[in-house]
């Protein structure tokens, strides 16, 4: 099974972000992406090392609760 993950863009340079979640950052390409107006403060959905998609705060946050209450279950 393949899990991608919500992280917060910390950083921003050509086509790689910086992401973050509970303190563990990560180096993620953006290449897989057309959105350009991608911000520091933005969601993304990380997979395999690319932000696969862009997400607006409200859904962050909803699908880090139930990632978080599904490894609470684990």
């Amino acid at each position: 099974m393949c899990l991608a993950v919500p992280m917060k863009i910390v950083e921003l340079k050509d086509m790689e972000a910086i992401v973050e979640l509970g303190g563990v950052r990560r180096s993620v390409s953006l290449t897989l992406l057309t959105e350009d107006t991608l911000q520091v403060g933005d969601y993304v959905i990380v997979h395999a090392g690319f932000a696969i998609q862009k997400l607006d705060d409200d859904d962050a946050r909803e699908r880090l609760i139930l990632l978080k209450e599904m490894l609470e279950l684990a």
